[in-house]
């Protein structure tokens, strides 16, 4: 080795025996063995050598020359005569000279000193040296950085000893990968690598779901199971023996299945008069077994590839459309393999053949032929395909997306990877979860989701599995990423995830238990608060004083406790004791709702949070004791439960097993008692109203019966109509009235029928009846807006004559095209988000926002109305009113009051109570009031809207010749009857 700094060359001897050097020449060798550099000797110095049975011993010394400016080579080719070490032994001859290192000295006077062909550093050195920036491929230990006071050089290697066999270089896909090691030395610090195609650097194998290892003796087989291409690589097996470190290799190809090739897209639907062109593509991930691609037919058609870091996609630009239905064919080819192929059906739309026209409201969608799936690329970063079907009658159908963020995947990926047997879960799963929380913001839909929540419950059962320790400022990126996830929009997201995979709740519950109690002691103790994750974590000594408690800031404030005793079993061997307490706030609400034995099939009302216990003792999980919890004041019929992950074939479903509820005695609070502590998580639910057979006999009933009230008044308007309609006013409050007849009468029907019909939005007559049952009853309280708009004009504009075209005109805007858009959007906008219908009834989803368009119409008109029949009040009861004859102010408060009994139930009341009952889960008193009310109001107007008119009564005796009309001047439901009685005193008050 020769540098300018350090002029020194590293040389290998063939030296004769001398017995008396021999001995002081054994300390030297024994040091250098070690990891010494030995003395430096200039030319004129000497060095001893060991001794060997042999005549002849092969002998490495470190010798220092000085060159001055003469070529090295030259001075070499002098004799060099080593003397001897000291004035009793006998001279050495050098007789042969090898290079063993080369170094090359930095500017700051470091070296990196690399070892040549059959040299390698000892491994004493290669423990105590940083490598090389770049290291040798290969050459485990080849290239050390040696500080300027540091000089060293590289050993003769013995030969190797052990072997690595594979039966085959080229594995199939799912088949059983072997390597065996046999050893013929003793071996340590044995490693398994694979250096991936297109990874910078290897990775490290160890037992996982796909990789293990099994030893004997001499004899190592490393087995990976269900093998694919993510397995195609170099495979590296690392040990030390004989005091060197080894590195034995073998290359193993994976070809690629057919799951593996996307074609780009699969099928295609195409007019040649609009689109005379198109492009095709089948794409495969990135590999080192060379594929091929052509094309069939090519005619007309122009082949390319197209590479990325991660796949190699190739393309077909067809520029001119053929004239009948064609499959194209992309064969993929490599040496020695099958072909894979991949088809593309191109249908050419014909002159009369249906199709959908060109849409693009959020995707690009071009003219398809009816029957067949339009197809998309996802757009920017994700990966995927946006489809949606053409019907058979021209018409759009919904969008389906599988678009997932490809950040996202790659995480996804890691992660499974990492399960089963690349990498090393304390390094991985900490950059995975600190990655993860930057990328939930790019959680845009379900499949986003459900890639994410899988990654967090990929990498709990790393963490678990392996028994991994997570730092604090890791957990603290689990915590953020977890309040971020329960606070995304659960109508958008989550409900559309959990229709994919119901479980996805709790499985993010099992994985946030699971990582949260797997905080490292030394971090402890430690607290963490967000506006839906809480986490206290303690560690009692194991001199614990007390009782363990926790509380949380809450609304009600939480309470936990563990009795001392049964933290007792925990006290040995002076073992600490980490517990870990943690809220999740609306991750109740995002479980499925399955219950266990003893809970029945009621439907229950849940607190909005979730409390998490779980207690380690030595590295184990304890599942044995009590916990008390106090969840404040609740309301309804209080079970304590858990969340048992076993229930319902894994998915998941609330028990009550070993958990009961004893009332607080200094507080009016309920407490909770279990008595497990198997990594549960405990909440307060409260009964629902649960199916009642005598609440839905009462509705039908109550249904029938205001139907039949409804078709009497229509016949009675049959009957009575010419008789009652011959004022302006008379005809428009006639006319509202009986339009709010036949749309409550059409609701009723559409409602009661509705249960009848196949539940579900792929059934088209459950969505016709939600449609009108929405529509309806909108109109209903439109036209009762109208009627109470109607009242309004006549109390303050008492003498200004109204238009009946015109007027008559804007009620049935307000009344019909109010709601029908109202309806209309709602379907459009609800629909394909799969948030219109609820979940087992033709009616609208109460977890979307679907309800909120019949919630907020409803509360403004009843607003309104309350605010017309306040005035209406105060209008007949001033006191001009009253300064008339007595029996007229008698007559006018007689009026007020049957004016009230019309209007009360009209404006409102009874759908006022059947949206409490929306509100209210645990009462059933609403219910019973809204059944009956309900049931009522088709009464209500046919009696107080119809019978109890003055003209109506009065037309009705003169058909039926019954008897006189009566001579009240006062009608109970005729605003301009009112309005005449009050014009007549404001005229007498006037003369």
């Amino acid at each position: 080795m020769v540098c300018s700094a350090a002029p020194v060359l590293l040389l290998a001897m063939i030296l004769p025996l001398v017995e008396p050097a021999a001995a002081r020449a054994s300390q030297l060798g024994q040091s250098q063995a070690r990891g010494g550099s030995g003395p430096q000797l200039d030319p004129e110095s000497g060095a001893g050598a060991l001794p060997s049975p042999a005549e002849l011993v092969l002998v490495s010394i470190y010798v220092q020359l000085d060159f001055s400016d003469e070529p090295w080579p030259a001075a070499l080719s002098r004799p060099l005569a080593v003397p001897a070490a000291s004035a009793s032994s006998a001279p050495v001859t050098l007789t042969g000279l090898n290079l063993t290192t080369e170094c090359s000295v930095t500017h700051d006077g470091c070296s990196y000193c690399a070892c040549l062909s059959g040299y390698q550093w000892n491994a004493s050195i290669c423990n105590h040296h940083q490598p090389c920036p770049t290291p040798i491929k290969h050459r485990p230990c080849g290239c050390l950085v040696l500080s300027p006071t540091e000089a060293g050089y590289c050993q003769l290697l013995p030969p190797v000893p052990a072997t690595l066999s594979l039966d085959s270089w080229l594995q199939m896909p799912g088949d059983t990968l072997n390597l065996t090691l046999l050893m013929n030395q003793e071996t340590t610090n044995l490693n398994w690598f694979l250096w991936p195609t297109g990874s910078p650097s290897p990775i490290l194998l160890r037992e996982g779901t796909c990789v293990s290892l099994t030893s004997s003796r001499g004899r190592t087989v490393l087995s990976i199971v269900n093998i694919s291409h993510r397995w195609a690589g170099e495979y590296m097996c690392r040990f030390e023996a004989q005091g060197f470190r080894w590195e034995l290799h073998q290359v193993v190809r994976v070809p690629l299945q057919a799951t593996d090739v996307t074609g780009l897209p699969d099928q295609l639907s195409i007019s040649c008069t609009t689109s005379p062109g198109f492009q095709l593509s089948c794409c495969i991930p990135s590999t080192h077994l060379g594929y091929t691609a052509s094309w069939s037919p090519r005619e007309g058609g122009q082949a390319s590839v197209f590479n990325t870091p991660d796949s190699q996609c190739f393309m077909l630009a067809v520029q001119h459309c053929p004239a009948a239905n064609t499959t194209y064919i992309c064969e993929l080819q490599s040496l020695g393999l099958s072909p894979l192929r991949v088809t593309v059906s191109v249908s050419i739309i014909q002159d009369g053949d249906t199709t959908c026209p060109e849409d693009s409201s959020t995707v690009a969608w071009n003219i398809t032929k009816a029957g067949h799936v339009a197809q998309a690329p996802c757009p920017g970063d994700r990966t995927g395909m946006v489809k949606r079907p053409c019907g058979t009658d021209g018409v759009w159908g919904p969008i389906h997306s599988s678009c997932t963020d490809t950040g996202l995947l790659a995480l996804l990926l890691r992660a499974q990877l990492l399960q089963a047997g690349q990498g090393w879960p304390e390094e991985e799963a900490s950059q995975i979860l600190t990655q993860l929380q930057e990328q939930v913001d790019a959680v845009t839909s379900p499949s986003d989701l459900l890639a994410l929540v899988g990654t967090m419950t990929v990498l709990a059962k790393v963490v678990a599995d392996t028994g991994t320790q997570l730092n604090c400022s890791t957990l603290e990126a689990v915590l953020k990423t977890t309040d971020k996830v329960l606070g995304m929009n659960s109508s958008s997201l989550w409900t559309r995830a959990q229709r994919q995979t119901p479980s996805v709740g709790s499985s993010l519950l099992l994985a946030v238990e699971t990582l949260a109690r797997s905080l490292c002691t030394q971090d402890q103790p430690f607290s963490f608060v967000l506006p839906n994750v809480q986490l206290q974590s303690q560690l009692l000594e194991p001199t614990f004083p007390a009782n363990y408690r926790v509380s949380f800031p809450t609304q009600p404030p939480l309470q936990a406790w563990i009795p001392r005793h049964s933290l007792l079993p925990l006290r040995h061997n002076g073992t600490n004791i980490s517990i870990t307490s943690l809220v999740l706030q609306k991750l109740d609400h995002l479980l499925p709702s399955n219950y266990g034995q003893g809970l029945g099939d009621s439907l229950y009302a849940t607190p909005g949070l979730v409390l998490a216990i779980s207690i380690m003792a030595g590295g184990q999980v304890f599942k044995q004791g009590e916990v008390i919890m106090d969840f404040g004041d609740t309301d309804g019929s209080p079970h304590c439960v858990f969340w048992d992950h076993d229930l319902f074939q894994g998915k998941g479903g609330w028990s009550d097993a070993g958990c009961q509820v004893q009332a607080a005695s200094a507080s009016p609070t309920t407490q909770c008692i279990c008595r497990h502590l198997t990594a549960f998580s405990i909440l307060m639910s409260g009964h629902m109203v649960p199916n009642n057979p005598t609440l839905e006999l009462l509705s039908q009933v109550g249904l029938g019966a205001s139907i039949l009230a409804l078709l009497t008044c229509l016949g009675v308007y049959r009957l009575v109509w010419r008789f009652v309609v011959r004022s302006k006013v008379a005809y428009l409050r006639h006319s509202a009235l009986l339009n709010m007849v036949l749309c409550l009468l059409a609701a009723n029907t559409c409602f009661l029928g509705a249960p009848l019909l196949p539940a579900g939005p792929h059934s088209p007559l459950c969505l016709a009846a939600a449609f009108l049952c929405h529509f309806l009853y909108l109109a209903t309280f439109f036209w009762m807006l109208a009627q109470a708009l109607l009242l309004a004009h006549q109390l303050l504009f008492v003498f200004r004559q109204l238009s009946k075209p015109r007027v008559l005109s804007l009620m049935v805007l307000l009344g019909y095209l109010c709601p029908m858009g109202l309806a209309g959007i709602t379907l459009g906008l609800y629909l394909p988000r799969g948030q219109y219908l609820r979940e087992g009834a033709c009616w609208l989803d109460e977890k979307g926002g679907a309800l909120y368009t019949f919630v907020g119409p409803v509360l403004a008109i009843v607003g309104v109305n309350g605010l017309v029949l306040t005035m209406a009040v105060l209008k007949l009861l001033r006191p001009s009113l009253s300064e008339g004859p007595r029996v007229e102010k008698r007559q006018a408060l007689m009026g007020v009051t049957k004016a009230l009994l019309v209007l009360t139930p009209i404006f409102g009341l009874t759908w006022g109570l059947g949206l409490a009952t929306l509100l209210e889960e645990v009462s059933i008193v609403p219910h019973y009031l809204f059944t009956v009310l309900n049931a009522s109001q088709g009464v209500f107007i046919l009696l107080f809207g119809c019978l109890m008119d003055k003209k109506v009564q009065e037309a009705l005796h003169k058909h039926f010749c019954c008897s006189q009309p009566p001579r009240s001047t006062i009608s109970l439901a005729t605003n301009e009857t009112y309005i005449s009685e009050h014009s007549k005193g404001r005229s007498k008050d006037a003369r």
